[in-house]
């Protein structure tokens, strides 16, 4: 049985147990999205309510810190939940079946956009390198088009540009997806040049290559709920305390560091390694898009540079040690350098010709 026939499967299964609305599906989808839409209006006052009822100087760093804490916290949830629920029903029409199927014979350049691109949309993370990178090299898809896909999926995904636009405005959301499109692009153009199939872990390299076979399934509305339910149950319960984590640090910077401090050290009139100094903090932190934004919200707020701010955020989601281990099962520690060295280059490049040009 076939990877996209257990996903239907699953999701049939999911549906009857959770009891799912099966007559009037798109009744519940306007219910739920009216509830979510008077919570979230109303979180301002909640969180100003909220810090009035605490024992604290209303003018002190603490209330401030707190208030910043009180609002991003559950806004960032809300909207993570809200992002992951309706992308969630959407990639149930992109199964790993299917992604390996469009990627599939895709020569170098015009498979390293698509690879790219098709990153957005899936709902892949670090703890699915192993098996992805595995079909893909049994499928035949170029090993530069592969790590395209592994860039994008990571840092330019739905999350992160839905949250980049609710927190910093849309503007950074758009040049977000350009600039991390582009890394992506160019790093697995570099690689797939670079000939370093050889450096693939030997059992791995010697694989039998299998033709991709995806027939496409057809799931009622209640079904795609189901995968939408499933896809909130699995990403937001595995990232949520990272992104209380993350709002408590940009609580922090936001209460307590002055805003001459942060210019100072990430400004664009700060010293020239302002930017590889961000990458280098950036690649051994583990987070994901939605731990690291509200940090990024902070940073920009004190008045880092928005080239240095977003490159930190690249390194620390598309570079992260975790995600290294995971794929040293599969490739070579040479292979990894090679991966890790010309993804920080472009990075690097981002980030220092914005901090230039802005």
């Amino acid at each position: 049985m076939s990877d996209a026939t257990n996903h239907v499967e699953r999701l049939r299964a999911g549906a009857g147990l959770a009891g799912l609305p099966k007559a009037r599906p798109w009744a519940f989808l306007l219910l739920a999205a009216a509830t979510w839409l008077v919570l979230y209006a109303n979180l301002p006052r909640v969180a100003s309510g909220l810090t009035g009822l605490l024992p604290l100087p209303r003018d002190g760093r603490l209330a401030d810190a707190m208030h910043f804490f009180l609002y991003e916290a559950p806004k960032v949830l809300m909207l993570l939940t809200a992002v992951v629920m309706v992308m969630g029903m959407i990639n149930s029409w992109f199964t790993p079946e299917r992604t390996r199927a469009v990627l599939a014979g895709r020569r170098e350049g015009i498979g390293n956009v698509l690879a790219a691109m098709l990153g957005i949309v899936t709902p892949f993370c670090s703890c699915s390198a192993v098996p992805l990178f595995i079909g893909f090299v049994q499928a035949g898809v170029p090993l530069g088009v592969t790590f395209s896909f592994l860039v994008a999926a990571p840092m330019v995904n739905e999350v992160a540009l839905t949250l980049l636009f609710a927190l910093v405005g849309w503007k950074v959301a758009v040049l977000y997806l350009a600039l991390g499109l582009l890394v992506a692009i160019v790093s697995g153009w570099v690689i797939g040049r670079l000939r370093m199939e050889k450096h693939l872990e030997d059992w791995v390299r010697d694989m039998a290559r299998v033709a991709p076979d995806y027939t496409p399934e057809h799931l009622t509305m209640a079904e795609r709920l189901e995968a939408g339910f499933q896809a909130v149950r699995e990403i937001v319960g595995r990232v949520w305390l990272y992104v209380v984590a993350g709002v408590a640090v940009g609580a922090s910077i936001h209460g307590y560091v002055p805003q001459d401090f942060m210019a100072d050290l990430m400004g664009k009139d700060a010293s020239w390694w302002s930017v590889p100094a961000a990458i280098l903090i950036g690649v051994p932190m583990y987070s994901n898009a939605a731990g690291i934004i509200p940090v990024v919200e902070a940073l920009l707020a004190k008045g880092a540079a928005l080239g240095t701010v977003l490159a930190f955020m690249m390194s620390v989601i598309a570079l992260s040690f975790p995600e290294m281990v995971i794929l040293r099962k599969v490739l070579k520690p040479r292979l990894i350098g090679v991966f890790v060295g010309v993804v920080s280059a472009g990075i690097l490049m981002v980030g220092l010709i914005f901090n230039l040009v802005v």
